[in-house]
């Protein structure tokens, strides 16, 4: 018998790995736009919902909401979002990409097809079908019986 645990076949660790690889494919792929992913699917979210609030951006995202004020805070240093308080609720910080953000965004759409195709490469087309099904399977239990703790 093995005296470590076996970390290399444990789900998380392929999880993390897979993760790894994906972010640096993505940040390959995008260098010329100097953008994260995280940046990358704020911009998306708010040219679907402009005017959203900070918390329900970051779980839309599914990025904590806490760290999400930073990413928004350089996203709008590059002038791709503008933040202006909730007219009812002035704690509450309402969020729009700006024209430029979007023109952005938009012009990204090829280099993240690219990183995506990069990231399933191994995979022939069932297979990828297959993976996206299962992850989205995963991601949305791990969502559900977050919701219910």
């Amino acid at each position: 018998m093995a005296k470590s645990y076996d970390f290399e076949h444990a789900p998380g660790h392929l999880i993390r790995r897979a993760h790894q690889r994906a972010v640096a494919v993505f940040m390959e792929e995008t260098a010329a736009f100097d953008v994260t992913p995280v940046q990358f699917a704020i911009l998306n979210a708010l040219i679907d919902d402009p005017g959203e609030d900070q918390v329900t951006l970051a779980a839309r995202v599914a990025f904590d909401a806490a760290t999400s004020g930073s990413v928004i805070g350089r996203l709008e240093a590059k002038g791709w979002v503008r933040r202006q308080p909730d007219v009812q609720d002035r704690r509450r910080k309402l969020i729009w990409v700006t024209p430029e953000g979007e023109r952005v965004a938009l012009s990204m759409k090829r280099a993240v097809a690219r990183a995506q195709n990069r990231i399933l490469s191994g995979l022939d087309d069932a297979e990828r079908a297959q993976f996206v099904a299962l992850l989205g399977k995963l991601v949305g239990e791990a969502s559900e019986s977050a919701q219910a703790d």
